[in-house]
């Protein structure tokens, strides 16, 4: 693929928002660069580089908030989401997609529909569960690569802090994104293509880090949750997809 001028310009605009959003909320990188991504470069060039600008992002918020890092939650998060992996893969060939992934996101849409309505719902006291969610992003994760919404329900369930939870989020998606970034190099897709793009969005993603700091960080507590679960709602509707 030829770069053209409009797609130097076009995609580290898309990869700046995106990154504003990862920021402010803990994820979001790939939620919304991919859609827009895929249709400017291709699945090939876009999958990479976003995978390469993710783990950038992820890198800069944990150096810069490691402080708030759940250490122990990420990691019974990470631990269990390999036992799930197993039979995620399994569930590829034995449970069609739509089931599973529709089972999951009615449940992201109800509950976090009836959080939005009556805020004031009881949340997740026990550290226990952490095993239940992260089998099952495990599960997730290896029969159709979206591990993500659990993780983020599980987080917006135990109501950590603004900073607590987009560190151990980080914390829990870092190993994953260094496995996907060296499994895509393995593979061949990175190309000169994809490190031209990453060396032109870099600096757009710095600025988006330098940018979405202070704002974050003025987010209310309560109001942060409520966002969230906002788009906990999105990612219920896009499982339907």
């Amino acid at each position: 693929m030829t770069l053209d001028a409009l797609v130097i310009y076009i995609v580290p605009a898309i990869l700046f928002v995106a990154t504003l959003v990862h920021v402010s909320l803990g994820f979001g990188t790939a939620l919304v660069a991919m859609p827009l991504l895929v249709l400017v470069l291709g699945l090939h060039t876009a999958t990479p580089l976003v995978a390469l600008v993710v783990l950038v992002t992820i890198s800069l918020i944990l150096i810069r908030e490691w402080r708030y890092l759940n250490l122990r939650a990420a990691t019974q998060l990470l631990i269990s989401s390999l036992f799930g992996i197993p039979v995620g893969l399994f569930m590829l060939y034995a449970v069609p997609a739509y089931v599973v992934k529709g089972v999951l996101g009615a449940i992201l849409i109800l509950y976090s529909s009836y959080y939005l309505a009556r805020p004031k719902l009881p949340t997740i006291t026990s550290p226990r569960l952490v095993f239940i969610f992260g089998f099952v992003a495990g599960v997730l994760g290896g029969a159709y690569n979206t591990n993500g919404p659990p993780i983020v329900f599980y987080g917006a369930l135990r109501q950590w802090s603004p900073e607590q939870f987009r560190a151990t989020v980080q914390g829990y998606f870092l190993p994953a994104a260094i496995m996907v970034c060296m499994g895509h190099g393995v593979v061949g897709l990175w190309t000169p293509d994809v490190f031209q793009l990453l060396v032109l969005s870099v600096p757009v993603v710095l600025v988006a880090n330098f940018i979405a700091v202070p704002l974050a960080r003025r987010i209310p507590a309560e109001r942060f949750t409520h966002l969230l679960y906002k788009v906990l709602v999105i990612l219920g509707v896009l499982m339907f997809i």
